[in-house]
């Protein structure tokens, strides 16, 4: 079989810069590259990801934590970041923090540790101060998507602006009685409840509307949570709202279910708006707030492949990217029936 070694005495340079010229990663001369491409096509030479590892140093794999892989946000990011890992001529090495505190664990005090990857994506976590020293010291490149962790690269949507975004669109409509389905500010790896719901609130001063207890519910950002919160919100005739902003899309359409369930019809009893722009969201006729994360999960990879390179328009890795949003308005909102 032939080997690394073989092409680079064939092409008359270390077995390093066979590797660099066959998979794009870090400087060749053109002629150089042309040789060896040439010299291992004619010996049949098909790259090794460990040979290549053993002459740069490199793994060619990047690790991907997450906190678990069901919910459609982290499939998203999870993958766009592996195409464009693939586009690369990297492995992806999946970390999913979804099996418990002992899974968790294990990723922070050793996994992460053992040097099979050459830089980290966090998708959507917030770390404690012990599991942040953890992920510091495994001293490779580290870009977040989602939750910021201080001292890394994040990528992330203003969860503020596009709750704000969302109820100020069924306050213009003229609705005045906004629920909102929100996510329990205590669970792991959200730091979403808690600025979804400033956004929510905001909106609501600007509009000259109060906050009212009555028309808050948590869910789990699952259809199932989002039937039951919107549930209790509709069955009670003292509180009922005219519209739903629900802080995640799944939570929105399990909301649309139950309407349907108690006999009220969307939008004309009842609007409702998310987040996300879930694959499903066009199915349900679903007012949402796009933010598209197969483009951060792609966008991360870059970055990250870009600090490997030596940081080549890269900023400080504390920096933030900030990222797209769009209120798409489809069939599930409309004027209350009061104000037609």
């Amino acid at each position: 079989m032939v080997g690394i070694e073989d092409v680079a005495r064939a092409a008359g340079v270390s077995a390093a810069t066979v590797s660099r010229a066959l998979t794009g990663r870090g400087s060749v001369a053109g002629l150089t590259q042309k040789r060896v491409v040439s010299v291992a096509a004619d010996l049949g030479y098909v790259a090794s990801a460990t040979a290549a590892g053993l002459a740069t140093g490199r793994s060619r794999a990047i690790g991907i934590i997450v906190p678990m892989v069901r919910r459609w946000f982290y499939a998203s990011v999870l993958e766009e970041a592996q195409n464009e890992l693939i586009r690369a001529g990297f492995d992806l090495t999946l970390y999913n923090l979804g099996g418990g505190a002992d899974t968790r664990g294990s990723v922070f005090t050793q996994l992460l540790h053992r040097g099979r990857t050459d830089g980290l994506i966090a998708i959507s976590l917030e770390v404690g101060a012990e599991e942040a020293r953890s992920l510091l010291a495994v001293g490779k490149p580290v870009v977040c998507v989602g939750g910021p962790i201080a001292g890394l690269h994040t990528l992330s949507v203003d969860d503020v602006e596009m709750s704000r975004l969302a109820t100020d669109h069924l306050a213009s409509l003229g609705h005045r009685r906004i629920a909102l389905i929100g996510g329990a500010p205590g669970q792991k790896d959200f730091h979403l409840p808690v600025k979804r719901q400033v956004g929510y609130e905001l909106a609501l001063q600007q509009n000259g509307l109060q906050v009212d207890a009555a028309l808050l519910e948590t869910g789990s950002f699952s259809i199932e949570s989002g039937y039951q919160a919107a549930m209790h919100l509709l069955t009670d005739d003292s509180r009922r709202p005219t519209a739903i902003f629900a802080v995640s899309d799944e939570m929105a359409m399990g909301a649309i279910l139950a309407a349907r369930h108690l006999g009220l019809r969307v939008p004309e009893d009842i609007s409702v708006v998310g987040i996300d722009d879930h694959e499903h969201a066009q199915f349900f006729g679903l007012t949402t707030i796009a933010q598209y994360p197969g483009a951060q999960g792609a966008q991360a990879v870059k970055i990250l492949l870009k600090q490997l390179d030596g940081g080549a328009g890269i900023d400080d890795p504390g920096d933030h990217t900030s990222q797209p949003f769009d209120l798409i308005v489809r069939s599930s909102t409309a004027a209350p029936s009061d104000a037609r």
